[in-house]
């Protein structure tokens, strides 16, 4: 049997790893299936989902220079195509909805706006302002260190008699 980019391969799982599963593809072959290309969702722990010994049909999505084989179970798994174009096709309908009847009303965008930005600048310090606060808050908290460290000697431990 020969293995080819495309094909679907029957094997079993060799090992698992964090990142993913190794599976034996007979002829003294095996490739890796990384944790993305096990399920369509999302899984935290691969061992929840495989087990060493499983029987499993992967795709050959790569095989690298240097021998090593990309698997993949999710795309081994024939999905009809109906459904596909289905969903491809709510999405498409709802966006195109939404878009084509919003129209935002400038005048009262323009008000609101004029108002945030008089508000905002009442608010909001300016740079210099904030500067002198943070000096004023450093210098507070370096004094108070200084204090609770200058009785201190020996580094480690507590207070020496």
């Amino acid at each position: 049997m020969t293995i080819e980019v495309g094909t679907k391969v029957d094997g079993k799982v060799s090992g698992i790893t964090n990142f993913g599963a190794f599976v034996d593809l007979g002829e003294n072959r095996s490739g890796l299936v990384h944790i993305s290309e096990v399920s369509d969702g999302f899984i935290k722990d691969i061992h929840d989902v495989l087990t060493v010994g499983d029987s499993v049909t992967v795709k050959v999505l790569s095989i690298a220079d240097d021998g090593k084989i990309a698997l993949s179970i999710r795309k081994a798994i024939d999905r009809p195509a109906h459904t596909e174009h289905k969903e491809t096709a709510k999405v498409n309908s709802s966006s195109h909805h939404s878009s084509g009847n919003f129209r935002p009303r400038a005048t009262n965008n323009r008000r609101d706006n004029n108002h945030r930005d008089q508000s905002a600048s009442k608010v909001e310090p300016n740079f210099d302002q904030m500067l002198s606060g943070f000096l004023k808050d450093s210098e507070s908290r370096l004094s108070t260190l200084k204090r609770n460290t200058d009785g201190k000697r020996g580094g480690r431990g507590g207070r020496r008699s």
